[in-house]
């Protein structure tokens, strides 16, 4: 490891401005690779020494670092460096949500920009992997037999599109959405009889094993429509999960084909 330049501390340097300078050199080293992504750091001994700060000031450091999902601690083995990116959104995603009042019709638009084109995209790019993955995703989603399990299967059929596209940075714009499409898609679920997404899901899925992005958009785009407009009407009174004979009989089929 690189020796990492003294963090000034003392009477001119205050605790914010000591820990907003660690973390700037938490970031250098992770972009030269002397820190890489689910490496374990050194004891907080030696990097104190290597930073030139005092261990209270680096622990500060450290726990902001671990707030925002950058670090984890194991207890009893260490300080790791996350390997997971989609962790590091997490905090400030919850923060985002709380305080920012993001709207349904927001919500659906960012959706309807991002999610059309990538279905599109996945109509091109989707390997048997990802197509066996899309396919599963609609088996549970006709298995569901609660809610949980209905909204489980349908952020994992997106999530596998988004996969399917084969861009990293799409990949983490779902992750950012997906904390808020779970509330929208849960009061589209008390709305909507579970005949409908898993229909909508199946003609996608078609889309994309056939390599037409053209539908694979389309469909897409109505599928989220529909769920938008959805929003809008009152709950269902009847039961919302058993799917009709013919679909849950073409789901069981696509699990054992």
């Amino acid at each position: 490891m690189r020796k990492a330049r003294a963090v000034r501390t003392g009477p001119r340097a205050g605790n914010a401005d000591v820990t907003e300078k660690l973390i700037g050199e938490f970031k250098k080293l992770i972009a030269d690779g002397t820190f890489k992504p689910g490496a374990k750091l050194p004891p907080e001994r030696e990097l104190a020494r290597r930073f030139g700060v005092n261990r209270s000031s680096l622990r500060q450091a450290l726990k902001m670092l671990q707030i925002i999902g950058v670090l984890s601690q194991r207890v009893g083995d260490g300080t790791y460096l996350s390997k997971d990116e989609g962790e590091i959104l997490n905090q400030p995603l919850e923060f985002l949500r709380l305080i920012g009042d993001i709207t349904d019709e927001e919500l659906f638009e960012a959706r309807l920009i991002v999610e059309t084109e990538l279905a599109a995209r996945a109509a091109e790019r989707a390997t048997t992997a990802d197509l066996a993955a899309l396919r599963r995703a609609i088996v549970d989603l006709g298995l569901s037999r609660d809610e949980q399990q209905r909204l489980d299967a349908d952020i994992a059929f997106h999530d596998a599109i988004f996969r399917a596209a084969g861009n990293r940075v799409c990949q983490l714009i779902f992750r950012v959405i997906a904390r808020y499409m779970l509330e929208s898609m849960g009061r589209v679920a008390e709305r909507m009889d579970l005949a409908e997404p898993l229909g909508f899901h199946n003609r996608i899925y078609e889309a994309i094993h056939r390599r037409d992005p053209d539908a694979a958009r389309n469909s897409m785009a109505e599928h989220l429509s529909n769920s938008k407009t959805t929003l809008q009407s009152p709950p269902l009174s009847g039961p919302r999960i058993a799917s009709p004979a013919r679909d849950t009989q073409a789901v069981r089929s696509e699990r054992h084909g």
